[in-house]
């Protein structure tokens, strides 16, 4: 697998977008992620963006991070924010997230972020099971979905 940086509003990282926004309906049977997202959020040094394609060329995973401090939402100083870690059903198993992962927590230690924060939610066991066997422990929850008991937040030191 191919993985490399892209911009957030790259037409694959669009598709693939479009197509977490659809499991989070299903899922939570709600209108998907609200989180406002720019792509300045996600250039270099302040975040970075990662696409995967296949040997074939198709876009398969994505994720990224921001920078984040210390605001209203329950962010820390030091934080870098996961967002958009997915793969397509058809390339799950392959450890595709675990090393897009592993690849964003690099970049964030090297731009100077001292902590990896993400939400997710009940509805999403595989990323549950994914974030705590990578060294993820619950945190106190921040962000747009702090208040919704079915959102879980959690943390990693990245120094």
């Amino acid at each position: 697998m191919n993985i490399q940086p892209l911009p957030f509003d790259h037409p694959d990282a669009v598709k693939l977008n479009d197509a977490v926004q659809l499991e989070y309906v299903a899922r939570y049977d709600d209108e998907g992620d609200l989180t406002p997202l720019d792509p300045s959020m996600f250039t270099p040094p302040h975040g970075l963006y990662l696409l995967a394609y296949d040997p074939l060329g198709r876009p398969v995973a994505t994720g990224g991070w921001r920078t984040q401090d210390e605001n209203d939402e329950g962010y820390a100083d030091g934080d870098a924010e996961l967002k958009r870690m997915y793969v397509v059903p058809e390339a799950r198993g392959l450890g595709l997230a675990r090393r897009i992962l592993a690849a964003l927590e690099a970049d964030a230690r090297a731009a100077g972020r001292t902590r990896m924060v993400l939400e997710t939610g009940t509805a999403q066991p595989e990323a549950i099971a994914l974030y705590t066997s990578s060294g993820y422990e619950p945190c106190a929850k921040f962000g747009l979905y702090r208040d919704y008991p079915n959102s879980r937040c959690f943390a990693k030191p990245l120094a």
